[in-house]
């Protein structure tokens, strides 16, 4: 049932980076556990929580010493905990990790937060948003004369949120093995995101990168990786950077023998060869560049939405996107050979019961 079928998680209940890297474990077959709050509240129908899907769901009051008593039983049979309060939420109700390892030394203690467990920040709250403006990486998004573009909550919950806890966290198990200890694991969105743009940095330092948006290779600002609008409205998108793909976009465009255009690789050139390509995309509508340029090596997609996308024929050839009980999803990734995961479920729609859990558990044996 996926690579890492046998992994216990336990999830203390959140929003966002943390479920989301929760659904990643669950998607590769980990047993995840989540612990809801007593009386607690879901922004999102409880059916539609995809973040959820495959994992189970138990009721546990953390605010009466009974709550935190099943919590510690609970991970004393874990391998990984997960957790997004802030700062000292956790010590305070007396889970924290100095609490959970006396009966656990190898649990992997998994934290999740915007700004860290300390620094001048670590108790302020934030979003997203405020995480990828303080990590620089927000600044290089948009137009030059405009304000910074707004990745939705990609860049910072998922991207360097989720995604690092996920890697954290298999990273301090595999070395868990050997030493038979756990560790904290403290991913913090803002360190992480800021880890996402190693790349820029080196370009910086070595001036092939400027710190303003709008004027650089990869942030919108050559014609040659860019978007444009097509007659019917439609967008798509082009990437031919290397010569030899860029010389294949300019046959298929019958721009081989255009002057301006051998100019690609001059910033000087790039405003006026933008305009000389919007112009000539927004002369037909997307329907006839897919079938131009789409499958070639012009470095070429259409700019689609969430429903379309599902629809693409790629995407729908290698089964991308998955529907359960009625919803489109993405399907887990990445892809194993002899171990592929899966969606293990749909989001829990009533909670069971810890003793349940907990009988499993002791059943199965702690491996």
């Amino acid at each position: 049932m996926g690579p890492l079928s046998g992994l216990r998680v336990i999830e203390f209940a959140g929003l966002g980076p943390a479920p989301f890297a929760a659904m990643l474990l669950a998607d590769m077959g980990a047993d995840v556990v989540r612990l809801e709050r007593a009386n607690g509240d879901n922004l999102l129908d409880i059916e539609y929580d995809v973040l959820n899907r495959g994992k189970r769901s138990v009721v546990v009051d953390l605010k009466t010493p009974e709550g935190v008593d099943t919590a510690l039983a609970l991970l004393a049979h874990a391998d990984v905990l997960i957790e997004g309060f802030r700062p000292g939420v956790m010590e305070r109700l007396g889970l924290g990790p100095d609490a959970c390892w006396p009966s656990n030394p190898t649990l992997i203690y998994a934290r999740m937060t915007g700004w860290g467990q300390e620094g001048p920040l670590a108790q302020s709250a934030g979003h997203d948003i405020n995480y990828i403006a303080l990590s620089g990486v927000l600044s290089a998004m948009g137009d030059r004369a405009g304000r910074p573009a707004i990745p939705v909550n990609l860049l910072g919950d998922f991207g360097g949120g989720a995604l690092y806890l996920a890697f954290g966290i298999m990273a301090a198990w595999y070395e868990a093995q050997a030493s038979g200890k756990g560790q904290v694991v403290d991913a913090a969105i803002s360190d992480c995101t800021a880890h996402l743009s190693t790349m820029l940095h080196g370009l910086l330092h070595n001036k092939r990168w400027h710190d303003e948006r709008g004027s650089n290779l990869l942030d919108g600002a050559a014609p040659h990786y860019n978007t444009y609008q097509c007659a019917d409205g439609q967008w798509i998108s082009i990437a031919p950077l290397e010569p030899k793909f860029y010389a294949e976009f300019l046959r298929r465009m019958n721009l081989q023998d255009d002057e301006q255009f051998s100019h690609c690789h001059n910033p000087e050139h790039w405003p006026k060869l933008k305009e000389r390509l919007a112009g000539l995309f927004a002369e037909k509508d997307s329907a006839h560049w897919c079938a131009l340029l789409e499958g070639s090596d012009c470095c070429f997609a259409p700019v689609l939405g969430l429903r379309d996308a599902a629809r693409h024929p790629h995407n729908v050839a290698r089964a991308v996107f998955e529907t359960h009980e009625g919803c489109v999803q993405p399907a887990p990734a990445p892809r194993f050979s002899r171990t592929p995961g899966s969606v293990q479920g749909p989001p829990p729609a009533v909670a069971g019961q810890a003793t349940e859990v907990l009988c499993q558990w002791r059943e199965k044996g702690d491996q």
